[in-house]
C-alpha cells in the first residue's frame, strides 16, 4: 500500500475514534511522536495513547492535502474548531513506522475544554 492510501485510511479509523483500528496501521516497534509530547514507542503504548486521546475529546481530521515521496506520506490537516497541523508519516512494509506530527497543543487544550497544565 503506498503512504498516500494508507493515510487515507489511518484519517478514516482517526475519525471513527476506534483506537484498535488505527493502531493496526502501526509497526510493533513504531514511534508515534506528537511534537508538542514525548516520544510513544511500540504499538501498546500508540494503542493507550489513542484510547486516552478517544476518551478525552471528539477528534475530526479534515484532510487538506496529502503528499507522498518515496516512503513517507505528508498529511496537511484541520478540524471543524479550526485547529491546524500536519503529519510525517514513513510506511516501511505497508505499515507505519514512524510518526511525527505538528499541531498546537494549548490551541487543542482550549478548544475542546482541557485542563491546561500550569508551569
Amino acid at each position: 500500500m503506498k503512504p498516500k492510501e494508507l493515510i487515507e485510511q489511518w484519517v478514516k479509523a482517526f475519525n471513527e475514534g476506534d483506537a484498535e483500528k488505527i493502531t493496526n496501521f502501526y509497526h510493533s516497534d513504531a514511534i508515534n511522536h506528537q511534537v508538542a509530547n514525548e516520544p510513544v514507542v511500540g504499538k501498546g503504548a500508540i494503542l493507550k495513547m489513542f484510547k486516552t486521546e478517544f476518551s478525552q475529546a471528539e477528534m475530526t481530521c479534515i484532510v487538506e492535502n496529502i503528499f507522498e515521496d518515496n516512503d513517507w506520506g505528508i498529511l496537511e490537516w484541520k478540524d471543524p474548531l479550526g485547529l491546524r497541523g500536519c503529519g510525517f508519516f514513513q510506511i516501511v512494509d505497508g505499515k507505519i513506522k514512524f510518526q511525527r506530527g505538528y499541531w498546537d497543543k494549548l490551541s487543542f487544550l482550549r478548544l475542546n475544554n482541557l485542563p491546561v497544565p500550569k508551569e
